[in-house]
């Protein structure tokens, strides 16, 4: 089973979701990546379209899972494993930011489609406790190997830990504010169209900060992003793991 691909990818998409809408297979569509992030699309910008199929029926548009062109991206798969794509303790959890602003094209459901969308859209805060406690204990010991590397003489070992930092610190950032973190590509454009909450995570500063951080490791400036991430984490209640470290704290605190 193939795809005919139109003179745009407009055209690809519109006679994709009429094909998909006649089969009664298909139970829901939906859209994400740069095409529904308002501002992001390019001339090179291609469609992703998740394809939801019944698991009761058959559909040959199963077969097209993983298609990939220039207009045209798909995911296809079964409504059970739907639920379940991009939460957390899967393997598939790095999808979950995927569906954070994707549009709901086709809901055959009565709405079940968008209400599994929209579960996935942001952290419970049961879950975004549990978040900032992982990613925060996992930050805490990147940046300790660091800048314990810089202290023993060995710059260039704590420059590749300073990097693996930098996912650390997002992820904790924004699970603070029950928020999936963005892929990469999107971070300045979550920052300036939802900002954190406060002027420390706008773009214009945080970003410096981890391009810094990126470049040479700076052991002040990943100490003075510690310094902001602890007094976060600290008002939210995450004494417990930070108080866990006990006196390695003070290598990755202000002088």
């Amino acid at each position: 089973m193939g795809i005919t691909l139109g003179e745009t990818p407009d055209d690809t998409l519109a006679a994709f979701t009429a094909r998909a809408a006649a089969d009664p297979g298909v139970v829901g569509l939906v859209l994400s990546g740069s095409r529904v992030h308002e501002g992001m699309p390019t001339v090179h910008s291609d469609y992703d379209l998740h394809v939801i199929l019944s698991d009761q029926h058959a559909s040959p548009i199963a077969e097209l899972d993983w298609f990939r062109s220039a207009h045209l991206d798909l995911v296809v798969i079964p409504l059970a494993e739907f639920r379940t794509r991009g939460m957390p303790g899967r393997p598939d959890s790095f999808a979950r930011y995927s569906y954070v602003h994707a549009e709901v094209l086709l809901d055959r459901l009565d709405g079940a489609i968008a209400r599994i969308v929209d579960e996935k859209r942001t952290l419970r805060a049961e879950e975004a406790r549990a978040a900032v406690d992982g990613w925060l204990d996992a930050y805490v010991n990147q940046t300790y190997r660091s800048l314990k590397s810089y202290r023993d003489g060995r710059p260039d070992m704590g420059h590749l830990d300073a990097a693996e930092t930098v996912p650390y610190a997002l992820e904790v950032l924004f699970a603070l504010h029950r928020r999936v973190r963005p892929y990469n590509k999107f971070l300045r454009w979550e920052l300036e169209r939802q900002p954190l909450g406060e002027p420390r995570w706008d773009a214009s500063r945080l970003l410096p900060v981890l391009r810094r951080i990126l470049a040479d490791g700076d052991p002040p400036t990943q100490r003075a992003l510690f310094t902001d991430i602890e007094e976060g984490a600290r008002r939210a209640g995450h004494d417990r793991v930070l108080d866990s470290w006990g006196e390695d704290l003070k290598l990755l605190r202000q002088p």
